[in-house]
């Protein structure tokens, strides 16, 4: 008999089909994530289950689970899940690093450019029958990207990439992290400066960190207010880094200039919320490592750590390694 599992979203065929292969496979079709308590209970007799961000998988989710022995992530974050609750109870927990990193880097610039150059007020302006006047100097007037400074905060894969499309800009790239990479300041010429002075001294500032009691609110009034007031910041980590009260107030006051978001503390983000009434901010709906590709690669990902389970071997991603001394992969 095949294990079961249950995929709390409907993935890219390119993974989705092997892990139906392998697994009796339990879908959620709906578009809109699971309740809570529907997961609970399609959970009650799976082995393995397949989640995503939105899902929240907790104490709760484990205990109603006896069987459950892997919670595969389809994402490369997993603040979602409780790993030492999982740790403890034996079951593995695994991600997608690494194959969205380029795509997300992308996004991230095409953000930043799109706030500097007004390209989202542009179309509306165009759209919206307001363009009466063919050209005019002052028409659309926006911030270059080119020969600018750009903050890095988090110097990680997807930091490292966005970092490598500035050097093509010619910017000059300050960065912050708890952890200082000399061996990227050698490759990419790099500079490591304190939080305060990044923020004060560049000219677009893009987050790039995980989000842990650390990071939590690390951008707020103090961290907005000390920005330049030409300056954008651009968001693709995770919503709750930035205290999006103090945010909307920084970009209806004027402490900074603009912002490009992909993630909210709240998504989807209410209709309701100040934020989509402003010109200055582009938005996005969490769509940063959203290409075919990508997507698809990430399916696959989650099938090759479901498979290598299934066969007794430890998952290429596992991301609670000392689960293994707890219980050894496979479901026997």
């Amino acid at each position: 008999m095949r294990p079961r599992v249950f995929v709390t979203r409907e993935i890219p065929e390119r993974g989705l089909s092997k892990i139906k292969e392998h697994f009796e496979v339990d879908l959620w079709k709906d578009e809109a994530p699971p309740p809570k308590k529907i997961i609970i209970e399609r959970v009650k007799d799976c082995d393995a289950l397949v989640s995503l961000l939105t899902d929240p998988i907790d104490a709760e989710v484990f205990e109603a689970a006896p069987k459950l022995r892997i919670v595969a992530q389809y994402a490369v974050g997993y603040d979602n899940i409780d790993v030492k609750g999982a740790t403890e109870r034996g079951i593995y927990v695994t991600n997608t690093p690494g194959v969205l990193t380029e795509t997300t880097a992308d996004f991230a610039f095409a953000l930043l450019m799109a706030a500097a150059r007004r390209v989202v007020e542009a179309d509306r302006y165009v759209r919206e029958g307001k363009w009466k006047v063919a050209w005019h100097p002052m028409m659309m007037l926006g911030y270059d990207v080119h020969g600018r400074t750009l903050g890095i905060v988090g110097m990680g894969r997807i930091g490292a990439a966005v970092a490598r499309r500035a050097k093509g800009f010619g910017m000059r790239i300050l960065y912050y992290d708890s952890i200082r990479r000399e061996d990227l300041e050698k490759e990419l010429g790099i500079e490591y400066v304190p939080l305060e002075k990044l923020l004060e001294e560049s000219d677009f500032v893009s987050l790039h960190v995980p989000l842990t009691e650390e990071t939590y609110h690390m951008i707020g009034e103090e961290q907005l207010r000390r920005m330049k007031r030409t300056a954008i910041l651009v968001n693709t980590s995770r919503g709750k880094v930035v205290d999006q009260g103090a945010l909307y107030r920084a970009l209806k006051e004027g402490w900074i200039a603009g912002a490009g978001l992909d993630v909210f503390e709240q998504e989807p983000i209410p209709p309701d919320d100040p934020l989509l009434k402003l010109e200055n901010v582009v938005l996005a709906p969490h769509a940063a490592s959203a290409s075919h590709e990508t997507r698809s690669r990430m399916a696959e990902i989650v099938a090759e750590n479901l498979i290598a389970f299934k066969r007794g071997e430890v998952p290429p991603n596992l991301v609670n390694q000392e689960v293994v001394k707890v219980r050894p992969p496979g479901f026997q």
